[in-house]
């Protein structure tokens, strides 16, 4: 049993490794309330929004997040 809970502890410190990273690879939004009354949300560039590598990072981080909640609930329950 202590084994298993060493390697999901270290799976869920990678996990938060990943999820920092991904987080920080993601540019920022910094256009805010100003640029969405401005209109600059119908420009060309978010129409592809979709297969930009900012959409990408978006729904990586999403899913690693899942997977450290789960993991988190996992180590409650071993313990």
């Amino acid at each position: 049993m202590d084994a298993l809970v060493i390697v999901i502890t270290v799976l869920q410190l990678l996990c938060g490794l990943a999820v920092i990273l991904a987080v920080l690879f993601q540019s920022g939004k910094s256009a805010g309330l100003s640029g969405t009354i401005g209109g600059v949300a119908d420009t060309f560039m978010a129409k592809g929004k979709a297969k930009s590598f900012d959409a990408k990072l978006a729904r990586a981080t999403k899913w690693i997040g899942a997977v450290f909640i789960v993991l988190t609930l996992v180590l409650n329950i071993l313990h």
